[in-house]
Parts: structure tokens; sequence; C-alpha cells
């Protein structure tokens, strides 16, 4: 017999609040004898002469004592202070009413508006999506930007990088295709950036347009990297909801590689051993794992997620980087030597790619990308011969042709920030260039 929703209420209720003490205060972490917790919950320490308590991470639980990385730091903290677990800080809230707000890892305003009423709570980890649920893109996204919409395609719940050094025009490029991509909904995560960056962001460009539609969610690099960490969960849950109604949210996260770092300074705090570039492994767990909760849905909505990657140079070859590039559908490097040159945006197409070209391009449009793509990769592999002089005219007819589309090659890649090109606009142009059979 089914028991009585009173009983269940009653058996669920903490009629007793388990509480611990602290035993030990790092410079970094504290330690406690308790209360009984998992990895990953929160609890709440209390604060010597003030009232409300800090919040703390638990990051590794021993036997007899449980590790714990507080929010902002131990400075207030005194050994035997009280230790419970936290009873509001476990899910993600989520609702209509963080449409056009900002805010931050734990759902407060940024914006100086009201606080917000969450309609529902999300569990943080999410709901992971069986395979079959998965929809692979079909719907192609237009970003208004020649050099991706003609050469490599965006469909409607792809999971896309862009990896950049820095200063080669990263922000300027997520700031156009957020704009430009037609969605029901833009939730924009940044995580460890400036906080000069972050207002800048939000009063320059957000909030002069489309506001209602845009949510922003920010822990600057001054915060705890539990507080890092939480901020992109608070971004996943909220997509999450809004593809759950059937919407199309795209979802930019800004960076990936400082969730990495925070989420390396967590697993050292817990006592992870160092890997490769000392990150830890629960950095190479965590992270296609938030790659997965992105994409579309069968019969539902979508998260199209567009992934920036800090690369400290052009060779694209440290772990974080190798392993975004394994599990996202494909991937845009920025080049600093287009940069140099003022070439925006400075994507380096031969080194880029969209593995869902094949799925979201017609014959036509295939057909006149896979020229643009040899040509420019045949140019640059003979660069060095053209630029000494050593090559001369007629030894290879694929090598004379790239040299001749090249300077049409680079002007149709050229494309001002604040110019949205059609897709019609750019097949005509292409087309004009390397020729074709016609539009799809």
């Amino acid at each position: 017999m089914k028991a009585h929703p009173y009983i269940t209420t009653l058996e669920r209720a903490e009629l007793a609040r388990r509480t611990g003490t602290l035993i030990r205060i790092g410079s970094e972490y504290v330690e406690a004898d308790g209360p009984i917790v998992g990895v990953g919950d929160y609890c709440e320490i209390e604060q010597t002469g003030r009232n409300d308590p800090i919040i703390a991470e638990v990051t590794a639980i021993e036997q007899e004592r449980i590790r714990l990385l507080p929010f902002s730091g131990v400075r207030q903290l005194r050994l035997g202070a009280r230790v419970s677990k936290s009873r509001h800080c476990d899910d993600i809230p989520t609702g209509a009413g963080f449409a056009g707000r900002a805010i931050d890892a734990l759902a407060n305003p940024l914006d100086g508006g009201r606080p917000i009423l969450a309609e529902a709570n999300r569990p943080r980890a999410g709901h992971m999506l069986a395979p079959l649920d998965r929809m692979v893109p079909k719907e192609r996204l237009i970003t208004g930007i020649r050099a991706i919409d003609a050469l490599l395609p965006l469909g409607k719940g792809q999971r896309i990088g862009i990896f950049a050094a820095s200063g080669v025009g990263k922000t300027s490029l997520i700031d156009q295709i957020a704009h430009q991509i037609e969605s029901d909904r833009v939730i924009l995560c940044l995580v460890g950036e400036r906080g000069r960056e972050v207002e800048k962001l939000w009063r320059t460009h957000l909030r002069e347009r489309d506001g209602t539609r845009f949510t922003l969610v920010a822990a600057t690099a001054d915060e705890s990297a539990s507080l890092r960490v939480r901020a992109i969960d608070q971004a996943l849950g909220l997509a999450e909801h809004w593809r759950d109604k059937g919407e199309h949210v795209l979802l930019i996260v800004d960076s990936i590689t400082r969730v990495a770092l925070a989420l390396r300074e967590l697993g050292l705090a817990s006592g992870e051993p160092p890997t490769i570039r000392a990150f830890t492994p629960n950095v190479f767990s965590a992270l296609p794992k938030i790659v997965e909760r992105c994409g579309a849905v069968r019969h539902g909505g979508s998260i199209t997620a567009i992934m920036t990657v800090l690369s400290e140079t052009d060779d694209v070859d440290d772990p974080i980087v190798e392993l975004m590039k394994s599990v996202l559908d494909g991937h845009i490097v920025l080049s600093r030597t287009l940069a140099e040159k003022r070439h925006f945006p400075a994507i380096d197409v031969a080194r880029s790619v969209s593995r869902l070209a094949s799925d979201l391009f017609s014959r036509d449009d295939e057909s006149r990308a896979q020229k643009a793509h040899a040509a420019l990769a045949l140019y640059e592999e003979a660069r060095p011969m053209i630029e000494s002089g050593i090559y001369r005219q007629g030894n290879s007819a694929e090598i004379d042709q790239a040299i001749a589309w090249h300077p049409q090659l680079t002007a149709f890649l050229r494309q001002p920030a604040d110019h949205l090109s059609s897709l019609d606009e750019a097949q005509t142009m292409l087309d004009a260039i390397v020729g074709g059979s016609g539009h799809a």
C-alpha cells in the first residue's frame, strides 16, 4: 500500500540538525569533525561576531573529518566554530524571473534590481540526456559572419569551441555572435573574468540591446574556486530549464579554461594528485559532463553552446585544448598572426572545423567550401616559397589558382564587427570567387 504523502514528508524531514566544529584552518581550506555530508554539498560556518554564516563546499571526506573550501576565505573563521549543512544552496534556482538579469553564481542580482523569485529548483548535476534522446542538429544557425556561415556552418544544438590566445578579438567575436544568432534565450556565463569587463559587457553591450533575451551569470577572478565552478552550474541549470520548455538557448561560456583552473583548485584542495600541467583528474571528468549537458533534444528544445578556450600560443597543444577538441562538435581557431595584420575576425579557417558541415551544407555549399578550404590550405603550405620568391608561376596549376584566389578570399573573410552578412550574400560572394553551380 502506498504511504500517505504526510508520512513520506515526515520521513524526509530533518527534525534534528546535525552539526560539527572547525578543527583546522588552512590558508585556503578548513577541516571540521562534522556534519554528515557528501562531496559537493554545501555547509554553513558561523563567523565570529556576525549573524550571517560563510558558505563552504565540501571537497573531501575522511572517517573523522571533512575538508571544506569557503566561498569568501578563512579570515573571519575561528577554531571551534559551528559547521552545519546548508539548506539553501544545494539546488540551482531557475525561472522566467532570470530573463534580462545579471546574477552571480548564487543567483543574487548583480544589476541592482530586486531579488529574483525562482519558479523551480534543479539539481546542480542536471539531468543527463540518454544518448537516443539526443538529436543531431539539422537546422542551420546563421551567425551573420561570412567566414562561419559559408565555411564553418553551425547547427541548432551544436557545441563548438573558440580557441584563442589573449588579444585576438575573442570577446568581440562572441559578442557579435550573441547578438546576430536567432535564439529564444542567450545566457552569457563569465568565469574568472575581471570585474571591469563584466560591468562593461553588461552595461555597454547586453543591456542596451534586447535585454530581456539575455541573462548574464558571472563569477569574477577574485572569487573562490567553488563560486567559479558554481557559475557554470547556474548557467547550465537556467539553460536546461528553458530547453525543457521547448526553447532554443544560446549558451556562451567565457572561458572553459578558467572553469578548468577552478576545478584544479578544488581537486588540489581535496588531495587529488596533479597530473599533466598540474591538472587534477577531476578536471578531465567534469568538462565532458558540462559539454554533454548541452545539445538538441528530440521533440524538444536545444542548447547551442559556444565555449571559449584560452591557448597560450597559436600552437594548440595544451591538455584542455586537446580535451575540448575531442568532446566538442567543432572548433574555431583565432590566429594572432591575422589579428596583428588587423584581419578581423581573425579566424584561421584552415585550422578550424565544423563536424556537422556535411549535415548542414547543401551539395553546392559543400563544393564551394571545399574549394575555398583547399585553396587557403595550399596557399599557407606554399607561403614560404611564394614570399621568398622561390616559387615560379606555372610550376603548379593548383598553387597558381590558390595565389589567384587568395586576395579575394582574404577580403571575403574580413568583416567589420558591426556588419551583418546574410547567408545569400555570403554564398554569392564566395561563388563569385571560387565558382559553383548555383545555390541550394
